[in-house]
């Protein structure tokens, strides 16, 4: 393989995206010189080459004024010439790692694919085969995409449930069953249930019993080591194989879908890496979910699964297509909720979404979510943990406490993303980003040493929501349920309000620390360099502020049921107030506090509870919380996390709307060096090389001569490279003093004049263009709808300028305040 092909991965720092950016001019100046072949340009598909990286800069003549000595035209003759791209080369029409892709040309290209299969289809029997198969290979990769993504989320859930459990104690019956697998076919009563002989505390297994204060330091001592070792396990294993498996991974999805490139991100040591170890980063006990992850696992999969169909392998934007369903497929088996799945695809990630693209992505949700049912991972015959119903409706005047924690999500959202992103910042600017491990390290002592004492942190975060999502039966023995029991019978499952036993009251303040503890711990694990989501300990501080304001609810109807707002609804002995609805909606309103999720946030969340009734709760609080969040900064985690890493993505949700022209962003500015240009047919390829050599641009105008300026249309960078080494190997007579020519016919020249180059089939002849009037407001617009990469400036027919999508980006950022170079990669 070339040398260049793997220098992104030797820089001293490989650790996370924003090392990987590298000095990028140095490397690229050493990447062009070296050798390359046409096998390592064939793999196209990010999984497994790296490419050189390039600017989406406008190609400025820095250090060359011009070139006066490249006529070539005015002599007379003709001369030998290399057709050489009759027959696409490897690796011509691909792009480099950190470049966006040009949406245009590629939805071209496939346009042009797909009329000539059509048109092939007449011909024969196995032309229409070949086309019905094209066809109907989308729906394939759907199914294979949802089998894959449900068959690993069972297994992820299945090991990190047992996992979790081993820091507490192991099955005698069998290592490999959790607590509640263990004590299935146990005899003890249903109250003790949790305490079955065949499970035992590593206390009772190590000095015999489980019982003193002996006993309880052995399993707090053991309950760190192993929540120590898992933690330590993953990262080491992230920083060691696949940088890229750390985090959410939605951040970068979102970026890759707007056209973005970073190879590897969505490879097959990623899926591999990710998937084991979320697992353990699950297992240790950390303030973080696995739901986030899963869609960069899902993603990961479509990906790979791509590679088995050439009309996805060979065109980016459609295997964005696929991506955007494989995300749907993430979050289907993530919560259980395929619906919900598909909406948070349109709502949060994608970039484009045509309607094809729904209805895939609503049918990979379909496979992933029965594959992930028949597994039933966790036996319960439901695809999500904490799947509840509750019995009572709910009351019009409730809508005020669930408004009030729409206001909490929301500022807890607005709070937990100006800390958290102010942490990652610190982390990427200190030394604290070169100690990944010992992050890890202390956090998860902290985190390890702190949640013990309390059983509701102690407990796995999924396994609280559950807890305090529960409404509370007859049998229930949960603290949360140890109210007073005063009354002869109850019809059904219905139980009156009662008044709060010790237990509840021990539960409550228990569960107020464990809000403090969540609240702050989770700024600090979100973005370290494991696996980690944010869902779930989203939910955990909402279901726990929900669970407080629930019970308290609860108590005041029942002790003050004559209050004028009780009166007409809530009489003594009714069941008026239920405790877990309230800890539901707090659930959603601090996701969507910090996610900024509206419509599929209500649908994942009725899906998760199974209760249709209690939309407008959800729908109250999750638009509450938005409102409240975007008062105070309008961006959710995902896009400041965008922003911090320098990603270049334009947001399609703001408007613009600044009064500035086309001529006020592009380049060359006022004092800059002119523009460099190739000319379509008086440059040799020594003046080709030259340029490419001493230049970083991904692309560069090609025009009728200096002089006009006439626009004839738009080279990329790579293509020329490509064409031009494959040209000097195999084709005889083409040297430096070759002239290149863009045009459909040689331009003359005499006899003993070396062999021409023509490169019109690279060359793209309808670039995208703009007068230098034209308004700024129109042409991010175009930027938006149409995926360009650059757009040509021009001035009565003449090339007057380029405007590049970083361009745009950081003419936006100056005029939010921010600084214009953080974009890509700072």
């Amino acid at each position: 393989m070339a040398s260049y092909a793997l220098k992104p991965w030797k820089h001293p720092e490989p650790f996370g995206l924003e090392v990987l950016a590298m000095d990028q001019k140095g490397y690229r100046r050493e990447s062009f010189q070296s050798s390359t072949s046409d096998e390592d340009m064939l793999e196209i598909a990010g999984a497994s080459l790296d490419f050189p990286m390039a600017d989406d800069d406008p190609p400025l003549d820095r250090e060359m004024g011009g070139f006066s000595s490249y006529n070539g035209g005015e002599m007379n003759g003709t001369s030998k010439m290399m057709d050489f791209l009759e027959e696409p080369l490897p690796g011509v029409g691909t792009y480099e790692d950190f470049n966006t892709i040009d949406w245009v040309r590629e939805k071209s290209r496939d346009r042009d694919r797909h009329r000539e299969i059509t048109s092939r289809s007449k011909e024969s029997t196995w032309a229409l085969i070949h086309s019905v198969s094209d066809a109907f290979s989308g729906w394939l990769l759907m199914l294979f995409i949802g089998l894959l993504a449900g068959s690993l989320a069972g297994l992820i859930d299945i090991s990190a449930h047992w996992m979790t459990d081993l820091k507490e104690g192991v099955c005698l019956a069998g290592f490999w069953f959790n607590h509640e697998h263990c004590c299935w076919k146990s005899n003890t009563t249903f109250t003790d249930r949790d305490k079955c002989p065949e499970w035992k505390s590593w206390s009772q297994l190590i000095i015999g019993h489980g019982e003193g204060a002996f006993a309880y330091i052995l399993n707090y001592l053991m309950y760190v080591i192993w929540a120590l070792l898992f933690s330590l396990l993953a990262v080491l294993l992230v920083k060691g194989f696949a940088p890229y498996a750390c985090g959410s991974g939605i951040p970068e999805i979102k970026t890759i879908l707007s056209g973005f490139i970073i190879r590897g991100y969505l490879g097959k040591w990623t899926l591999i890496i990710k998937t084991i170890t979320l697992v353990l980063a699950v297992s240790s006990g950390l303030s973080l979910g696995k739901e986030g992850p899963l869609v960069h696992v899902a993603c990961c999969c479509g990906n790979i699964l791509c590679h088995l169909f050439t009309k996805y392998r060979k065109n980016e934007a459609k295997r964005r297509e696929v991506l955007s369903a494989a995300a749907a497929a993430g979050v289907s088996v993530a919560f259980g909720a395929p619906i919900g799945g598909v909406l948070f695809s349109l709502e949060e990630v994608s970039y484009y979404f045509p309607l094809k693209t729904l209805w895939r992505s609503f049918f990979a949700a379909l496979v992933a979510a029965f594959t992930l049912r028949s597994i039933n991972p966790f036996g319960n015959s439901r695809l999500v943990l904490f799947y509840v119903e509750f019995h009572m409706p709910w009351h019009l005047l409730e809508l005020v406490p669930f408004v009030l924690l729409g206001i909490f999500g929301g500022l807890w959202g607005a709070f937990f993303i100006r800390s958290n992103i102010a942490w990652c910042r610190r982390r990427k600017t200190t030394k604290l980003g070169k100690y990944p491990v010992l992050e890890v390290f202390v956090v998860t002592a902290i985190t390890a040493i702190l949640a013990f004492p309390n059983e509701y942190t102690r407990m796995s975060t999924s396994e609280l929501i559950s807890e305090l999502f529960n409404d509370c039966g007859i049998l229930d023995s949960s603290k949360l349920c140890e109210y007073v029991n005063d009354f002869n019978s109850t019809k059904g499952d219905d139980l009156p309000d009662r008044a709060a036993g010790p237990g509840v009251y021990t539960a409550m303040w228990q569960l107020a620390l464990a809000l403090i503890m969540k609240v702050f711990i989770t700024i600090f694990t979100f973005g370290m360099k494991v696996p980690s989501g944010l869902f779930i300990p989203s939910m955990a501080v909402g279901a726990i502020a929900g669970r407080l304001l629930g019970v308290a609810m609860e108590q005041l109807a029942f002790y003050h049921h004559d209050w004028v707002i009780f009166s007409g609804w809530c009489s003594q002995g009714a069941d008026c107030i239920t405790p877990g609805l309230y800890a539901m909606v707090g659930a959603a309103a601090c996701l969507g506090g910090v996610t900024r999720m509206t419509v599929s946030l209500v649908v994942i969340m009725f899906e998760l509870t199974g209760g249709l009734e209690y939309i407008v709760p959800l729908m109250a609080a999750a638009m509450t919380s938005k409102w409240m969040a975007d008062a105070i900064g309008r961006e959710g985690i995902y896009d400041a996390h965008i922003r911090l890493n320098g990603y270049p993505f334009l947001e399609a949700k703001e408007e613009f709307s600044h009064k500035t022209l086309a001529m006020d962003v592009m380049r060359p500015r006022r004092n800059d060096p002119p523009l460099t240009v190739i000319t379509q047919d008086s440059m040799t390829v020594e003046d080709v090389e030259t340029i490419i050599n001493e230049t970083t641009y991904s692309g560069y105008p090609v025009v009728v001569s200096r002089e006009s300026q006439r626009l004839v249309g738009f080279v990329l960078r790579r293509d020329l490279i490509i064409s031009i080494e494959n040209a000097r190997k195999k084709q005889d007579g083409i040297v430096s003093t070759s002239i290149i020519y863009f045009t459909d016919h040689s331009p003359p020249l005499p006899p003993s004049f070396p062999s021409m180059l023509k490169l019109r089939s690279i060359l793209d002849l309808s670039p995208f263009t703009v007068t230098d009037q034209t308004p700024m407001e129109i042409v991010v617009d175009i930027f938006r709808k149409l995926g360009l990469r650059q757009c040509l400036v021009t001035h009565n027919g003449k090339l007057l300028g380029i405007i590049t999508k970083k361009d745009v980006l950081k003419h936006i950022a100056q005029l939010a305040n921010q600084d214009p170079d953080s974009i890509l990669f700072n």
